[in-house]
């Protein structure tokens, strides 16, 4: 398949994209958001094999990871900024028509995306594993902490209480919980793409998330569209994992309030169905695009 790679100036910054296949027979793009914020989009290859059906997939590296600029500038950490990103990248990649995949932070981005500019020329979007409130995310994660070993949770407990997430205790309490809830470790038999070395963007994390999954306190903290999302006309497709970060709770309220959405909830899966069940969730996502084109 063709990959083309290249770079879209933003501000004094730059964007890196990578662009898998070519469009077809009227078939949309399906343009990824990688999750974070700070991951890239190195996980997203796993769905090149979209591009087999004569779909275009463009994926990127949002600023502050990656192979975009990581510039030393924390106010630049919140959602206007990756929201201004992908705005300009539609544009430049003449994006008219387009699928959007946002998984976990990138759907929230999607979300704010539409709720907020109300876009046009969205065939549909996916929010993968991802969360409509920043509250009911750290409610879900802390009812969580509560079923870990009391160890784990006393761990947990301090280093919320003193700050200092530096602690083996609490590295390790993290560490389990991420393996119960993200996902497995990465060997030499997963996919190259989740091998490969990646510049991650710990700063942008940190600034607009937090120090952890379950503790939001950065600019994301009071993200909140439970009531602009009853509002989104665009067809929907939510897919999670059943011991997913993003909970079958979470998934539901997207369900439930998304008007015509549609749910898929993969059994065997983590935070990253795309990974974890590849062959069963390319065959949905295909089916989705093809019928919302």
């Amino acid at each position: 398949m063709k990959v083309t790679e290249g770079y879209m100036p933003f501000g004094e910054y730059k964007t890196y994209y990578r662009i898998v296949g070519e469009s077809k027979d009227g078939k949309r793009p399906l343009l990824l958001l990688h999750g974070g914020p700070g991951s890239t989009h190195n996980y997203f290859e796993v769905l090149d094999d979209i591009a087999k059906d004569g779909r275009q997939v463009i994926m990127y590296d949002q600023i502050g990871c990656g192979k975009s600029s990581i510039p030393d500038r924390p106010e630049l950490w919140n959602a206007e900024t990756w929201t201004d990103e992908l705005i300009q990248l539609r544009e430049h990649l003449n994006l008219d028509e387009v699928h959007i995949l946002g998984q976990s932070w990138g759907g929230m981005l999607a979300i704010h995306y539409e709720c907020t500019f109300k876009p046009e020329g969205i065939k549909s979007y996916i929010l993968s594993s991802t969360l409509p409130d920043s509250k009911l995310w750290e409610k879900e994660q802390r009812r969580r902490i509560a079923y870990l070993p009391e160890d784990t949770q006393e761990a947990i407990r301090k280093a919320d209480e003193s700050h200092d997430y530096s602690t083996k205790e609490y590295q390790e309490a993290e560490g389990e919980f991420m393996l119960r809830y993200c996902a497995g470790p990465v060997d030499e038999n997963s996919p190259e793409c989740l091998r490969r070395p990646k510049n991650a963007g710990t700063q942008s994390y940190v600034t607009a998330w937090g120090q952890n999954e379950f503790s939001p306190s950065g600019t994301l903290e009071g993200f909140n569209f439970m009531d602009e999302i009853e509002d989104i006309k665009v067809p929907t497709l939510i897919t999670s994992g059943l011991t997913d970060l993003c909970s079958p709770l979470i998934a539901k309220t997207m369900y439930d309030k998304i008007p015509n959405s549609k749910w898929e909830l993969f059994e065997f899966s983590r935070h990253m169905p795309f990974v974890e069940e590849n062959e069963k969730y390319i065959r949905i996502l295909n089916d989705w695009l093809n019928k919302n084109d």
